[in-house]
C-alpha cells in the first residue's frame, strides 16, 4: 500500500513538474524577443571585437609609419605629416587621387542640365529644364548640400570609396576637348568620361590602369547612360571581390505648395529582379535590408518626380530606408539605398546602368518598359481602379491636353463621359428607389403589425415577401454605389499624382494638382485636422454631397428608416470629407463636385421619364399576381412530399 502511494505521489510530482513546466514556457513571441535580444548582444560583441582589432591595427600603422618616418628624416613627424601619411597609406594604390581641386563640368540636353563633380566623380547637380517649382525657381532635384554617391570596393586589403576621391576629366570628341560645358539637342546625343587613376610603384599616375564614369546624354531624353569601365584593375582591385558596395543618399528638396502631400508621396521603390515593384512606407519612417533579393532598380520617388538609378543586370541585397524632415520646409525626406553591384576582377570591364531623372508621367515611364510607371499611384492592388485610370482617365487627359485645353474643361469631359456611361445604371436605380417609395405605406403597416423586437425576424420576413410580390429589388441602389466605388477610389489616387494637373489653373484655383485656397487664417491659425486655409472647391464638394445625401434619402426613404444609424452616418460622411480634402488636389475635389452637380441632373432628367403613378399601378398588379416559385423552392417541397411532410406555403 505505502509503495503504491508512493508510486502515485511521485507521478503527480512529476505531471505537476511537467504542468508547471509548460505554462512556465516563454511563448513564440517571447522566444523571438529573446532570439533578436541574445543576436544583439552577439551582434555587439562582434562589433566591439572588429574596432578593437581595427583600432590596434590603427596603432600599428602610426607606429610603423613613425618609426619609417623618423628613421628616413632623423627626426620625429609631426601630427599634420603623419596624418597625411595615414590617410595615404588608407588610400594605398588610389594614394595619387586623395586630394585635388574639386571642379564641375556640366552637360544638359533639352530637358536636363547635370554637373557633374571631380570629387567623387558623380552627378551633385540635377535641373529639370521644362519645369519650375511651385514658386516659380528652377526646379532642382538634386544638389550636392544633400548628396553622397560612390562605390566601395576592397584594394590592398583596404577599402575604397570613390565618393572620396578626385576623378580627371576625359572627352570623347575632339571638339569638345578642355570644355567644361557640354551640350547636345534633338536626337543627337554625347558622352563624358571622369577616370580614377592608380598609382604605380613610384607614385606617378598609370594611364593605363583606371576606373572611368561614363555618362551618356541624348538631347531628347531623361534618361541617362552611366557605365563603369574598368581598365587594369585584375591586380588591384582584390581577387576576392565578388560586388562593389553602391551607396546613395539624398535630401528630396521640396517642389510642390503643399509639403504635407508632397511627403506623403516621397518614399523609395525597388523593382525586383523580373518580379513585382515595392515601396517603403510613404507615412513614416521605415528601413529595409532584402536579403539573398536582387532588385532591378532603385528610385528616390516624388509626387511628381523621381531619382532612379537601374542596372542592366541586377544589383544584390539592396538596404533602403527613409526618414521624415519635419524641421526644414525646404527639405521632404532623407532617402539612403545601399546595393551590391556584381563584378568579378579577371573578367568585368564595363558594368552598364542607366539613370532617370524626370517626371512621373505614364506614357514616359511605360514606354522604357522597366515598370518604371509603377511608382505612380493608379490603384495597382486593385486591377479595376487600375484599368480605370489608364484605359479611361489617362487617355483623356492626354488626347484633350495635346489640344492645350484648360485642365478644368477637361475633368468637365471626363465626368460627363463617365456618367454617361453609368446612366443606364442610374436608370435603374431610380426606378427601384420609385418602387419603394410606392411601397412605404405597406412597409409602415408591417411596421405597425410587428412593433415588438422579438418580431424582427418576422417583419423582415414579411418585407421580403412584399418587395417579391411587388417585384422591387431592395438590393438595386447598392449595385450603382459598387460600380462608383471604384472610379471614385481611383480618382482619389490618381489626381494628387497627375503631373498632367501641376501648375494648371482653373478659376479661383491656381494648382489643380494641390489645394485651392480662398482664405488664409492670419498670424499662423491652424484649425485641428482641417488645416490654416479654406479650400473653395472642398467646400462646395461638402456641401453639394449633403444635398445629394438628402435626395438619396427621400428617394430611398422607407429603407433608410430601418437603419437610422446608417442614415446618421451617410451625413457625417461629406463633413468629414470636408476636413480630408482641405488640404487635398483640388482638382479631385473639382471632380467630386462635378458628379454630384451632373447626378442632380440625372435624377431630374429621370424623374420627367418616369410616370411614378403608373409605375404605382404596375406594383399593385403584381402584388395580387401568384408569386412564381423557385426552383429550388419546388424540390424542397417535393422532398417533403415524399417524406410525408406538410409543405410550407
Amino acid at each position: 500500500m505505502n509503495n503504491r502511494n508512493t508510486i502515485i505521489g511521485m507521478l503527480l510530482v512529476f505531471a505537476i513538474i511537467i504542468i508547471f513546466s509548460y505554462l512556465s514556457a516563454p511563448s513564440k513571441k517571447q522566444l523571438e524577443v529573446q532570439k533578436q535580444r541574445s543576436d544583439s548582444i552577439a551582434n555587439n560583441n562582434r562589433q566591439q571585437q572588429a574596432a578593437d582589432i581595427l583600432e590596434h591595427a590603427k596603432r600599428q600603422v602610426l607606429q610603423d609609419l613613425q618609426k619609417k618616418q623618423q628613421a628616413k628624416e632623423g627626426k620625429p613627424i609631426d601630427s599634420v605629416s603623419l596624418a597625411k601619411a595615414v590617410f595615404n597609406d588608407q588610400l594605398g594604390k588610389f594614394s595619387g587621387s586623395g586630394s585635388g581641386k574639386n571642379k564641375h563640368f556640366t552637360i544638359e540636353n533639352d530637358l536636363l542640365r547635370l554637373k557633374i563633380s571631380s570629387h567623387g566623380g558623380k552627378i551633385e547637380y540635377v535641373e529639370l529644364k521644362k519645369f519650375k517649382t511651385w514658386d516659380k525657381q528652377p526646379l532642382i532635384l538634386l544638389d550636392n548640400d544633400s548628396l553622397h554617391f560612390g562605390f566601395s570596393f576592397f584594394s590592398d586589403n583596404r577599402i575604397i570609396n570613390t565618393n572620396n576621391l578626385y576623378f580627371k576629366p576625359h572627352w570623347y570628341s575632339k571638339n569638345s576637348e578642355n570644355n567644361e560645358s557640354l551640350s547636345v539637342s534633338g536626337k543627337d546625343s554625347l558622352q563624358f568620361g571622369l577616370r580614377l587613376y592608380v598609382n604605380g610603384n613610384d607614385s606617378a599616375v598609370s594611364p593605363d590602369k583606371y576606373i572611368e564614369f561614363v555618362y551618356t546624354l541624348h538631347g531628347d531624353q531623361y534618361m541617362l547612360g552611366f557605365t563603369m569601365k574598368f581598365e587594369g584593375m585584375s591586380d588591384v582591385i582584390d581577387p576576392g571581390v565578388k560586388f562593389l558596395q553602391m551607396n546613395w543618399d539624398a535630401n528630396l528638396k521640396r517642389q510642390e505648395k503643399s509639403v504635407k502631400m508632397e511627403r506623403m508621396s516621397s518614399t523609395v521603390y525597388y523593382k525586383f529582379f523580373e518580379d513585382k515593384v515595392d515601396y517603403l512606407s510613404e507615412t513614416k519612417d521605415e528601413e529595409k535590408l532584402l536579403k539573398n533579393e536582387k532588385v532591378q532598380w532603385l528610385s528616390f520617388k516624388q509626387q511628381f518626380f523621381s531619382s532612379s538609378i537601374i542596372s542592366s543586370n541586377f544589383f544584390t541585397e539592396p538596404k533602403v530606408r527613409t526618414a521624415i524632415i519635419n524641421t526644414k520646409e525646404r527639405y521632404l525626406k532623407s532617402m539612403y539605398l545601399e546595393a551590391g553591384v556584381p563584378y568579378m576582377p579577371q573578367e568585368t570591364k564595363y558594368i552598364p546602368m542607366s539613370m532617370y531623372f524626370g517626371p512621373n508621367n505614364f506614357y514616359a515611364l511605360k514606354s522604357y518598359k522597366l515598370d518604371l510607371e509603377r511608382q505612380i499611384p493608379l490603384g495597382w492592388g486593385f486591377f479595376l481602379m487600375a484599368w480605370i485610370n489608364i484605359y479611361a482617365v489617362i487617355p483623356v487627359f492626354t488626347f484633350f491636353g495635346n489640344f492645350g485645353w484648360n485642365y478644368g474643361i477637361i475633368i468637365l469631359i471626363l465626368t460627363i463621359l463617365l456618367k454617361t456611361i453609368l446612366f443606364p445604371i442610374a436608370f435603374k436605380t431610380y426606378k427601384s428607389s420609385a418602387k419603394m417609395r410606392a411601397l412605404k405605406p405597406d412597409i409602415d403597416e408591417l411596421a405597425k403589425k410587428y412593433p415588438k423586437k422579438d418580431d424582427a425576424m418576422k417583419k423582415q420576413q414579411a418585407t421580403m415577401e412584399l418587395y417579391k410580390r411587388g417585384g422591387v429589388n431592395p438590393m438595386a441602389g447598392c449595385i450603382p454605389l459598387l460600380l462608383q466605388m471604384p472610379i471614385l477610389i481611383a480618382m482619389f489616387r490618381f489626381f494628387p499624382s497627375s503631373i498632367e494637373l501641376r501648375q494648371q489653373g482653373f478659376l479661383w484655383a491656381t494648382d489643380l494638382s494641390s489645394y485651392d485656397s480662398i482664405w488664409t487664417f492670419p498670424n499662423g491659425f491652424v484649425i485641428p485636422w482641417y488645416g490654416d486655409h479654406i479650400s473653395l472647391f472642398a467646400l462646395l464638394m461638402t456641401i453639394s454631397s449633403v444635398i445629394y445625401t438628402r435626395i438619396n434619402d427621400q428617394m430611398m426613404g422607407s429603407a433608410q428608416t430601418q437603419m437610422p444609424g446608417m442614415k446618421t452616418m451617410m451625413y457625417l460622411m461629406p463633413v468629414m470629407f470636408l476636413f480630408w480634402f482641405n488640404d487635398y488636389s483640388s482638382g479631385l475635389s473639382y471632380y467630386y463636385l462635378l458628379a454630384n452637380l451632373l447626378t442632380f441632373a440625372q435624377i431630374y432628367i429621370i424623374r420627367a421619364t418616369i410616370d411614378e403613378k403608373k409605375l404605382h399601378a404596375q406594383i399593385e398588379a403584381n402584388k395580387k399576381k401568384p408569386v412564381k416559385k423557385s426552383g429550388f423552392q419546388k424540390r424542397l417541397e417535393d422532398m417533403a412530399k415524399k417524406r410525408g411532410l406538410p409543405s410550407k406555403r
